[in-house]
């Protein structure tokens, strides 16, 4: 199922449409005078009142729900999941109403609203794609229907969604043609009618520019469907005042005077020339495969009335579209000669002479050892695996490879060809990278060094009651101590010099540390050294688990850059949680239940809301985002919420799951980490802080088939270390925070809202 929300200024205009189809069928009425005896005129008179106390351009809302082609309700469960769906989306006491039509494909409901509540204040609309997402999935599991999409990998609009459209049907035309406008121009950044009649010309909508004697710019639009009629043309203002001439050329004269084009099309001329480099010939077809598989850049052919390549569009990733004169006079097909076969009517080849091929070959070598090297153990460095890897070893990599297949594909010659290629430009690439690596190693090796002068001249850590934390401090930024030098764990190969006279080895050590949580650590004492803000620490959600990692070293942290840590690592991880709840989120009350369940509250002081976890050492708190604040604090009967918080993280510890290894189980689970997630359930009885619908969507996703195989599966003392081992080891899964570091908060409490007894549990 797919839910669109579309918001409106007048009300009148939806009306009319919603209800002036022919075959239409209203399911119901909600919040009105009758569900069964309100009339459209009735319906329109309760919007209108209520949309006029509020003057914002949001004050309507047109939702259509669309299932899947194939699929079928029947009216009572159409109306019943309409109905869910604006609770779940906080409309479950506005007035709407509930219309199913009949003039396309596939099923769909078209839901009218208003956005302005009673008291003249506006509905939070804060998260409301979020919230869609996770509604879908819930009445899709509810009603049998088929899941939607997860990304929105694929952004065309469907072609079959041309209506039966008739002679008299005015409202019809106008509102495909306002659909379609509106999607055309929020996709892309239109600089022209000619170029916006082209976007739109698969959509059978025509675009007829106007000039009148004063100079004044207008447009209207029409239909042009395959049986040959034509709508009437309909003036732009008439379909949307924002969709009439004058406004529309202000966005393209906007577009089109951004500072960022001239570096757009400087990009695409170099990504283009460096594709047509790589070739002798090309086909005018192959040409959008080609662009696609070797550029990741999207492009259209156009071609005459007679099947002759015209010239070739570029649907840029920035929203921009080109056409390859615009970005080049060298592009296009009669100035190219790799496009211009002069009727010859060569095929598409690789150009196998060409500097362009013999770069590529020694990509996917280089790529062959990258990927080897990261999926290996790392008992070496990397400039000493490449030193002692073998051609034959790396070859399963390279023809593997998505770019090996794109360039077979296009040889025209014997398929080991490209093999004696790569073999004879391996030892020219093995020793290029070993040299740019090791200068590497070298340079990173002498700044870790420098940074761990600054940090134990700050006194981040207590190296006075335990010696041995030096020792834990060079482990967790991956280096160990050689007679006054410093080394990386895995080899002697590099030394930095660093005088430690205090060093001193502990009884017992951790041969193994992940390279991800120490590249993550080491951003993290980085910035709390040098007060780098959080923004451009470049840290993510797993450095809230580095206490777990590090123990001993975390402990000893000196308080002030203790309470500044769980502030960084507290922001970093309330940002991946939005991201893991997104599926799951259908309100602000499950934002921040989701939230509760895992260990993490929320208080509230002066009107503002601060994040707190019962895995901090101290009483902190980090202030939420404008947007996030207002979104929770329109939430209905909050303070209720906020008190019950404490229920929760009493079930929490009263079962012994408030120690980071839950919530650590917890994140494996989320990202489908099943195997990792299992051994820890099964072997060390860490149960993970996951809500009920959460941890049952994962456990029908296969976590209860990988828990099953743990319990039944006898490992040795050493195969059990080894898979203990992999359980920590993390290679950068989240992605880069963008949340900024903010002052923190001291905290309150009084009888409901005492958190400060789950303070100790940081461990």
């Amino acid at each position: 199922m797919i839910g669109r929300i579309l918001y409106r200024e007048s009300v009148h205009g939806v009306i009319n449409y919603v209800f002036g189809k022919t075959k239409i069928r209203v399911l119901g009425y909600q919040n009105t005078y009758s569900k069964t005896d309100t009339t459209q005129e009735q319906f329109t008179r309760i919007l209108h009142h209520l949309g006029g106390r509020h003057e914002s351009q949001k004050r309507y809302v047109h939702i259509s729900l669309n299932l899947p082609h194939g699929e079928k309700l029947n009216d009572s469960d159409f109306y019943e999941l309409s109905k869910n769906y604006m609770e779940n989306m906080g409309y479950g006491e506005q007035p709407f109403v509930v219309v199913r039509h009949f003039d396309t494909q596939h099923q769909h409901v078209h839901i009218v609203s208003t956005t302005v509540k009673e008291n003249g204040n506006l509905i939070d609309l804060s998260h409301d794609f979020r919230r869609n997402v996770a509604t879908q999935k819930y009445l899709e599991q509810r009603f049998g229907l088929s899941p939607s999409p997860e990304t929105k990998s694929s952004r065309e609009l469907p072609l079959y969604r041309l209506p039966e459209i008739k002679k008299d049907d005015t409202n019809g035309v106008k509102f495909y043609i306002q659909d379609i406008l509106n999607s055309t121009l929020q996709k892309h950044k239109v600089r022209s009618f000619k170029e916006l009649a082209q976007l739109v010309a698969p959509y059978h909508i025509v675009v007829k520019p106007t000039k009148n004697r004063s100079g004044r710019i207008g447009v209207s639009y029409g239909i042009a469907i395959d049986n040959g009629y034509r709508s009437r043309f309909i003036d732009g203002y008439t379909v949307h005042p924002r969709l009439s001439g004058p406004k529309l050329q202000a966005i393209f004269n906007r577009q089109s005077q951004s500072k960022s084009l001239p570096m757009h099309r400087k990009r695409l001329e170099k990504q283009l020339m460096t594709t047509f480099q790589l070739f002798k010939s090309i086909y005018p077809e192959d040409l959008p495969h080609i662009l696609k598989s070797y550029q990741k850049i999207d492009a259209k052919v156009r071609y005459n009335d007679e099947g002759k390549p015209l010239d070739f569009t570029i649907l840029d990733k920035s929203g921009y579209v080109f056409n390859s004169q615009e970005i080049s006079s060298l592009l296009g097909f009669e100035a190219n000669s790799v496009l211009n076969d002069k009727g010859k009517g060569v095929k598409t080849e690789l150009d196998t002479r060409s500097n362009q091929m013999a770069l590529e070959v020694r990509k996917l070598i280089k790529n062959a050892f990258y990927t080897a090297y990261l999926n290996g153990y790392k008992d070496s460095l990397l400039s000493e695996f490449v030193r002692n890897k073998r051609l034959n070893e790396l070859l399963p990599i390279i023809c593997s490879s998505e770019r090996f297949v794109f360039l077979n594909t296009y040889l025209q010659r014997n398929p080991t060809f490209l093999a004696s290629l790569i073999r004879s430009e391996f030892e020219q690439t093995q020793r290029a990278i070993y040299v740019s690596e090791s200068k590497k190693e070298v340079e990173v090796l002498h700044q870790k060094a420098f940074l761990i002068q600054k940090i134990l001249g700050k006194g981040l850590f207590d190296v006075t009651s335990d010696k041995a934390i030096v020792f834990e401090l060079l482990q967790s930024l991956g280096v160990k101590y050689v007679r006054g030098h410093i080394a990386y764990l895995n080899s002697n190969r590099h030394q930095s010099p660093l005088a430690l006279p205090n060093f001193m080895l502990p009884e017992t050590t951790n041969s193994y540390v992940s390279t991800g949580f120490i590249s993550q650590n080491e951003k993290v004492l980085n910035a709390l050294v040098n007060n780098v803000p959080f923004k451009e620490a470049g840290i993510n959600g797993s450095v809230f688990f580095l206490p777990i990692i590090f123990p001993s070293l975390y402990g000893s942290m000196s308080d002030k850059h203790r309470q500044t840590f769980e502030e960084l690592s507290l922001s970093a991880y309330q940002e991946t949680g939005e991201k893991l709840h997104i599926p799951f989120e259908k309100s602000a009350k499950d934002y921040i239940r989701l939230f509760n369940a895992k260990g993490i509250y929320f208080l509230r002081k002066e009107n503002h809301l601060f994040l707190h976890s019962i895995y901090s050492k101290f009483p902190v708190g980090v202030p939420l985002l404008p947007k996030t604040q207002k979104y929770l604090l329109a939430t209905k009967g909050l303070d209720t919420i906020l008190k019950d918080q404490r229920t929760i993280l009493d079930k929490t510890t009263s079962q012994k799951q408030g120690h980071l290894k839950n919530l650590w189980v917890s994140y494996l689970i989320e990202k489908q980490l099943y195997e990792k997630a299992a051994f820890m359930i099964a072997n060390d009885g860490v149960r993970p802080n996951l809500s009920q619908e959460i941890l049952k969507f994962h456990m029908e996703n296969g976590l209860r088939e990988k828990i099953l195989v743990a319990n039944n599966q006898k490992v040795n003392a050493k195969h059990a270390r080894l898979l203990r081992r992999s359980v920590y080891a993390f290679s950068s899964l989240l992605g880069k925070s963008s949340y900024r570091e903010e002052e923190v908060f001291d905290g309150f409490r009084d009888e409901l809202t005492d958190y400060e007894k789950y303070k100790s549990n940081f461990i």
